[in-house]
């Protein structure tokens, strides 16, 4: 198949565009600069010039591929419109890909859940993450209504080396180099607030079982296991040496980097990937404690 993959040279979009090439797919990917353009050729992905508020562009393209996967950002509403636009009555499929944020609480490090969500819990997302759950839906519901083979996935805090041009995730990277800084595996609170989390690797295997087998309108949660964040900051302070941990502010987090770090690390996210073990996922990658263990 010919696949339009947008955030071809981020972590996820990346990681999923090398699979799908060395599985025998055709893969075009989105980017913001000509120098993208000659490191993904490098990997045998075509690309495009533009970027996700390009709609001439996007739809194009979309129209030429056979199915699209969005991997770029999660919180652009106009890429979703356009997306879902240009493949409307299709039968294509749109693939695209949100995060376990939309679950999290307001615990600001200082209690753990004891319910995890399945794909199918309700739940009242907070404010933050109201549009995002609004783009989900939107997406979903273009199964239904607008004849695209539509799915959601929803990786949990994802962990290990990416396999395209971006090496790092978000979450851990951030939470290692702050630790560095200080000289203590670092949490927020009493770092009890639980995060499901996910590796690389598994999370692309669940891409691609989805592209061949998911129906229209489905939703996969991606997770293989959860730890709280002070049980993170003990790995982290093993691993690179630092023979302790600390608990920073709370505020001051919130204070240099706002709500996408409040409900980051400091609320619980505990999910459970229901769907995707019924569709056949059977994560095999080493688990958070083990990929810790093998950094040292």
């Amino acid at each position: 198949m010919k696949i339009f993959v947008t955030g071809a040279t981020g972590y996820i979009g990346g990681s999923v565009a090398e699979r799908l090439i060395a599985s025998g797919h055709q893969v075009v990917g989105l980017v913001r600069s000509a120098e993208s353009i000659a490191l993904l050729k490098d990997r045998g992905i075509e690309s495009v010039l533009g970027n996700l508020d390009d709609q001439e562009i996007i739809t194009k393209t979309a129209h030429e591929a056979d199915a699209v996967i969005h991997a770029a950002s999660a919180d652009h509403a106009g890429a979703v419109v356009t997306l879902i636009a240009a493949l409307e009555r299709s039968g294509k499929t749109l693939m695209c890909t949100t995060g376990s944020g939309i679950a999290a609480d307001s615990a600001a490090g200082e209690y753990a859940t004891s319910v995890a969500l399945t794909e199918g819990s309700y739940f009242e997302p907070v404010p933050f993450r109201r549009p995002r759950v609004a783009m989900n839906r939107l997406v979903r519901e273009a199964a239904i209504d607008r004849g695209i083979r539509s799915i959601v996935i929803c990786p949990s805090m994802i962990y290990g080396k990416g396999r395209g041009l971006q090496a790092d995730s978000d979450q851990l990277p951030k939470l290692i180099a702050l630790s560095k800084q200080v000289g203590a595996g670092v949490y927020f609170g009493k770092g009890l607030n639980r995060y499901s989390n996910v590796h690389i690797d598994d999370l692309v295997d669940l891409y691609l079982l989805a592209l061949e087998k998911a129906p229209g309108g489905s939703f996969f949660f991606a997770e293989n296991g959860d730890a709280s964040f002070k049980e993170i900051a003990d790995m982290i302070s093993r691993s690179f040496g630092l023979g302790k941990t600390v608990s920073l502010s709370v505020e001051d987090l919130v204070r240099q980097h706002g709500d996408a770090a409040r409900y980051g690390i400091t609320s619980n996210s505990l999910v459970r990937a229901v769907n995707a073990r019924r569709l056949g996922w059977s994560p095999k990658a080493p688990s958070l404690a083990e990929y810790f263990e093998n950094l040292r």
